[in-house]
């Protein structure tokens, strides 16, 4: 009897030492998998002085040179927020697509057969890759609750050269690794897509599964395998430090600015070029498309030293 008591604590201690031996393997890889040195980065938007000394040529040039490309992933359960950001900002993407989990017959989307997030997103990207290397050089993702400012994103990205391993959003530490938050958007310019595409079909550095007991979530993944290609996220901000890809809605900035900061409300909320914002209702989404695409103030001119184009045949608001 005391030889089969002894015998099961011995087999208590080890499988607690394999447990937590598996455990800080897991927070090893997903910290040190890639050994290369990176100082975090804050990007910025480009000065708007220096935008205004570009020729005419050069700004018709660029307006027609900044492609993006939406992604937007959806599932059944998300359809009123489907048909909003359908009818609202992706029709001022140079091209939207809706990649959805199953077959739904109410939209048209590309059927992904996968309810797992992080499959999803790897497949989704796959597919813009194998379909649009050609034709787009910034690629943005977004959940069909994020509301996004597709001409704020073009002149953020004005001075970025997507034939870097750019990787943007809004950040965020976990431990050791920093990664881009789906729920603000993320951004990868079309070098950051090749090095991504080239290790979706090798398991030891980008796992459909992920390397550890318990499941991440699928922007950490992401973040796990751009490391692997050299790619660290950037957090995305104007010229005075404020976030432009944002996780939470408008209302809740200026709920919460209105609480720490009352004498400073709009100057204490958000940036004014911001690019997104998130967890917002098919209401809200009409509303935000109200005011920052149709409210005018009569009288009022806006000379904006650069101006984004709809693309052909777009239903542009």
């Amino acid at each position: 009897m005391l030889s089969e008591s002894s015998s099961f604590l011995k087999g208590v201690m080890l499988g607690s030492i394999f447990c937590a031996l598996i455990t800080m393997l897991g927070h090893i890889r997903i910290g040190h998998g890639n050994r290369m040195h990176h100082e975090h980065h804050h990007l910025q938007a480009p000065n708007k002085e220096d935008i205004s000394k570009i020729s005419e040529d050069e700004r018709m040039e660029l307006s027609k040179s900044f492609r993006v490309y939406c992604i937007v992933l959806v599932k059944p359960k998300d359809v009123s927020l489907w048909a909003a950001v359908k009818e609202t900002w992706t029709k001022h993407c140079d091209k939207a697509e809706f990649f959805s989990s199953e077959n739904v017959k109410v939209f048209e989307s590309i059927n992904m057969e996968t309810n797992d997030m992080w499959l999803m997103m790897r497949k989704a990207y796959k597919y813009a890759f194998d379909n649009y290397r050609d034709q787009y050089n910034w690629f943005f993702l977004a959940r069909p609750s994020t509301f996004a400012i597709i001409e704020n994103l073009k002149y953020f990205l004005l001075k970025k050269d997507p034939s870097q391993p750019f990787y943007l959003g809004h950040t965020i530490k976990s431990g050791d690794l920093e990664y881009v938050s789906v729920e603000g958007g993320i951004v990868l310019s079309i070098e950051s897509m090749k090095r991504l595409n080239s290790l979706l079909s090798i398991p030891e550095k980008c796992p459909e599964q992920g390397g550890m007991i318990w499941k991440i979530s699928e922007d950490k993944q992401l973040a796990v395998c751009l490391k692997y290609a050299g790619v660290f996220a950037e957090n995305a901000e104007d010229s005075e430090g404020k976030d432009v890809f944002n996780t939470k809605s408008v209302g809740l900035f200026i709920k919460e600015a209105m609480t720490n900061h009352p004498n400073l409300v709009v100057e204490g909320c958000c940036s004014d070029m911001a690019v997104t914002f998130n967890g917002l209702t098919p209401n809200q989404m009409h509303v935000m498309m109200y005011g920052v695409y149709r409210l005018r103030a009569f009288g009022h001119i806006f000379n904006d030293a650069l101006v984004f184009l709809p693309p052909n045949g777009s239903e542009n608001d």
